[in-house]
């Protein structure tokens, strides 16, 4: 009797958890990004918390295998490469040479590219991994609405030279 009721018990919480979640998963549903074509904030870099400032620390990946972003003040550009399982792996990462303020943060900001193997989604967050699921640097999704000061730049630029002629 108590080997029935110690399984039906068992059965009952297994039951409970799984529609808790349920909400967990709606939820992360609702505000997934997708990876391509959405504007990324850095969060988190090697386990410490960083304040989102806006026009720092971004990345934004391409349907063409490309990524822009931005560091400290120097702007970033490189091709990207996914795979099977979330892989994720960087070519070449180049950026401009400007001394910033927090120089320190953008050479760890730049030597990320370098380690990430994988990626995972969390919500409205991106996730980036090494090979032994260490969790490297976290993103959050900008807003859809949200300013893109490197979108800013291009339109002031294309529309400057048509306001002269």
């Amino acid at each position: 009797m108590k080997s029935i009721l110690l399984k039906l018990s068992t059965a009952l919480l297994v039951v409970l958890l799984a529609a808790a979640c349920c909400h967990c998963r709606s939820f992360q549903k609702k505000t997934r990004q997708p990876l391509v074509g959405t504007e990324w904030q850095l969060i988190q870099l090697g386990g410490q918390s960083i304040t989102p400032t806006d026009g720092q620390f971004t990345l934004t990946f391409d349907a063409e295998n490309h990524l822009t972003g931005i560091g400290s003040c120097n702007r970033l550009m490189g091709d990207y490469t996914l795979g099977e399982k979330n892989a994720l792996t960087f070519g070449a990462v180049a950026s401009t040479r400007m001394a910033c303020p927090d120089m320190e943060r953008e050479m760890a900001f730049m030597q990320l590219f370098e380690q990430v193997t994988r990626y995972d989604m969390d919500g409205p967050m991106l996730l980036l991994l090494d090979a032994k699921d260490n969790l490297l640097a976290v993103f959050q999704a900008k807003p859809a609405g949200a300013p893109n000061p490197e979108a800013q730049a291009r339109t002031s630029a294309q529309v400057a030279p048509a306001a002269t002629r």
